[in-house]
């Protein structure tokens, strides 16, 4: 956890950052408000101390000024003249708490604890929230899933790092998140990276993060994605795509459980489970010189195969029904029913889209069909 102190009072300054810093945090003062926001713009701080009665700019308004730049920081203020009235102004503007000079030892741990308390219920909620009204779920009863569905509820307890084999749209991202959330990490980060979206010379920085001035456009500093996924989980999807570069960076964290950001030669120990997926065949690549062997044989641990829709279309009548009720409920469109004889069509043809391309095709019938929609519909807007 990282503190800011904000004060002009040297005394004040050193004695926090001396308690603080005995308790394992990382520490850094400022003797004014202006110093103290420059330095909260390139550096993400999670609790930030500020006296309200400083010279020059006042710490109401550094705490106006980090609210307006929306600062996820826990703002304590701290003042050696305070009343009800000013503490109550305080939480109004969006403070998290109120400290009174002469500052106590024990009332400055328990504030940190309980910032640090209320930043993980935060991101706990949001991630419930995003599991109960946004995530979809794995749909099927043929042997091929409940197979999938087996290997998922040996491995996901375990450390072991998976690689997830598949064509587009098939569901690797199902499974990768299932591996998550049926593991003792569910609680903790989930952080997906599509290693095929962005370009090369940013995925080192996209990963592993990077310091101010440490490239052109690195105008502040930047926790990369292996940090913001430290004591949970980070998805990297289509990691056959990435450069050579950053595969050997991956490999050092995988192996050491540390990184260096872009521009520092500082490391930065994390604890993360990778979870790897790809559409290609990675032995082939590594015949290439595409893919480092030394990698694969890190993230492969265990190897899942997502089957292809053509490989499960006993599941189609059930993925249809699914994606009625989630497209309607989503989007309050008018719900709609299929004809046994327009999921049959659906069944006997061929799809190299996979699920995701079943779900656009049953959300267009949605949108152009009749309110049962038929075999001619399917055969004039699909086939």
């Amino acid at each position: 956890m990282k503190i800011l102190i904000i004060d002009d009072e040297r005394s004040i300054r050193n004695s926090m950052k001396e308690i603080l810093s005995d308790e394992g945090y990382i520490v850094e003062t400022a003797e004014n408000g202006s110093d103290g926001l420059a330095m909260a713009a390139k550096t993400h701080y999670d609790v930030i101390f500020c006296d309200i009665k400083m010279p020059g700019m006042d710490g109401m308004e550094v705490l106006d000024k980090l609210t307006e730049e929306g600062s996820e920081a826990a703002v304590v203020m701290i003042s050696g003249h305070g009343d009800i009235d000013t503490a109550v102004e305080c939480i109004k503007k969006g403070a998290f708490d109120f400290i009174q000079k002469p500052l106590d030892l024990n009332r400055i741990l328990i504030t940190v604890k309980n910032a640090t308390d209320k930043s993980k219920l935060v991101t706990q909620t949001r991630m419930l929230k995003k599991k109960v009204y946004g995530g979809e779920r794995m749909v099927g009863e043929s042997p091929a899933i409940g197979h999938i569905r087996e290997i998922i509820e040996k491995v996901a307890p375990t450390p072991a790092r998976v690689l997830i084999t598949g064509g587009n749209g098939s569901g690797k991202e199902l499974v990768a998140r299932s591996l998550h959330e049926l593991s003792d990490r569910a609680s903790q980060p989930y952080i997906e990276v599509n290693c095929a979206a962005i370009p090369s010379e940013l995925i080192e920085s996209e990963l592993f993060g990077h310091e101010k001035g440490s490239f052109t456009s690195a105008i502040k500093q930047h926790k990369g994605k292996f940090e913001q996924a430290d004591g949970g989980t980070l998805f990297l999807d289509e990691i056959g795509d990435m450069s050579l570069a950053a595969q050997a960076k991956v490999l050092r964290v995988l192996q050491e459980n540390k990184l260096s950001r872009v521009g520092s030669d500082t490391d930065i120990k994390v604890d993360v489970r990778v979870i790897a997926a790809t559409n290609k065949d990675l032995r082939a690549e590594i015949e290439k010189g595409n893919f480092r062997e030394d990698l694969y044989h890190r993230i492969s641990v265990i190897v899942i195969k997502v089957p292809s829709l053509d490989e499960r279309k006993s599941d189609i009548p059930l993925l249809v029904d699914y994606f009625v009720d989630r497209i309607c409920t989503e989007t309050a469109m008018p719900r709609k029913t299929f004809s046994d004889e327009a999921v049959k069509l659906l069944q006997e043809r061929s799809w190299k889209g996979n699920i995701r391309e079943l779900r656009n095709v049953v959300e267009r019938l949605l949108i152009l069909g009749d309110s049962t929609i038929t075999a001619a519909n399917v055969r004039d807007y699909v086939l």
